[in-house]
């Protein structure tokens, strides 16, 4: 389930990337496929600076005002169209993440995890 109060978050791990014609028609045409969902580039053209265990790859991240408006962008005809571009010239990850609401607290996540524990020991 999606929270459409909070932002959304595609994050894409890529590894091995044969840089051809495939890919730069990819990296062409994806913005164009994120932008009627309200998607915006966060990171993207720059490596990690790893601080600790391996990554040996290129991290994406585009925000979305929602995990849903990610879905349906990843979803949508256009992306489609275009995601063999990527997945056939890569080793790849892609996941949609929910952000937190505005003024959490990593206690609120705490409480759920002591409860989920507490319930389970019984």
């Amino acid at each position: 389930m999606t929270n459409d109060n909070v932002r959304g978050f595609a994050i894409a791990y890529l590894e091995d990337v044969e840089v051809g014609p495939e890919i730069l028609e990819y990296m062409s045409q994806v913005e164009s496929t994120f932008v009627p969902f309200g998607g915006q580039w966060l990171v993207h053209g720059t490596l990690p600076q790893v601080l600790e265990g391996p990554l040996p790859g290129n991290v994406v991240i585009i925000e979305f005002p929602s995990a849903g408006h990610a879905h349906r962008w990843y979803a949508s005809p256009d992306y489609q169209e275009i995601i063999g571009l990527r997945a056939e010239h890569s080793r790849s990850v892609l996941a949609v993440l929910t952000g937190v609401a505005p003024g959490y607290r990593a206690e609120e996540t705490v409480a759920q995890l002591r409860s989920a524990v507490e319930s389970g020991s019984d």
